[in-house]
């Protein structure tokens, strides 16, 4: 067995709560691997844009990219716009009502920071908020409440408004190595078949097993 399929709606038998999420995403500039999660139940983890990619309007440049494995907590939000126009005297958007206010300027000009970026088996705890044109780099960790608003490294603890770094998982040499070994990457015979090294402390084990067909 090689655990559950990335295509399974609800993988956790009689629970309906947590969702595999790609299998629920439908807007075309929302991204997520295979496994990773997310589980709500207040909402339901089917309403996902609904309630938790805020501000993704039809003119949007920003994607929301999500990598795979990853634990996404409910009430965790991603903003996707939302920025209002600073460099006038108004920072009102007379041009999403229409009716002759769209001649105020080009929504298309609003300001964005850029896309949402989050890596492989990052774990976004509960009710935290992530603004546009952040990336959060593989195994790092947002703890409950944080809000995000400039990019997390790999493997940082981040928490706080605004976030900021309370620790390192690991020292530098051995986030690269983890980087390097990328094992979210490999396919899912071989990760299963090294779990209790994906799962354990000893990265020269798990370095070895990379080296494995």
């Amino acid at each position: 067995m090689t655990g559950p399929d990335p295509k399974t709606l609800h993988p956790i038998k009689d629970y309906d709560k947590l969702i595999f999420l790609n299998n629920f995403v439908k807007a075309s500039n929302i991204i997520v691997g295979d496994y990773t999660y997310f589980d709500d139940r207040r909402h339901g983890a089917d309403k996902f844009e609904e309630y938790n990619v805020l501000y993704n309007y039809d003119f949007s440049k920003v994607k929301l990219v999500i990598g795979k494995f990853c634990a996404i907590a409910a009430e965790t939000r991603f903003i996707m716009t939302g920025d209002h126009k600073l460099d006038a005297l108004s920072t009102y958007p007379f041009p999403i009502f229409g009716h002759g206010w769209e001649t105020a300027f080009n929504v298309h000009d609003l300001p964005v920071k850029g896309d949402i970026v989050v890596g492989n088996d990052v774990w976004l705890g509960y009710d935290s908020l992530i603004m546009n044109g952040v990336t959060i780099g593989n195994g790092a960790i947002i703890a409950a409440r944080a809000v995000v608003v400039k990019d997390v490294p790999a493997y940082a603890i981040v928490a706080g408004n605004p976030a900021k770094v309370v620790k390192m998982r690991f020292d530098d040499h051995t986030i690269a190595r983890l980087n390097e070994i990328a094992w979210w990457d490999w396919n899912i015979e071989k990760i299963t078949r090294n779990l209790k090294l994906i799962c354990n402390s000893d990265i020269d084990l798990l370095e070895a097993a990379k080296r494995e067909s």
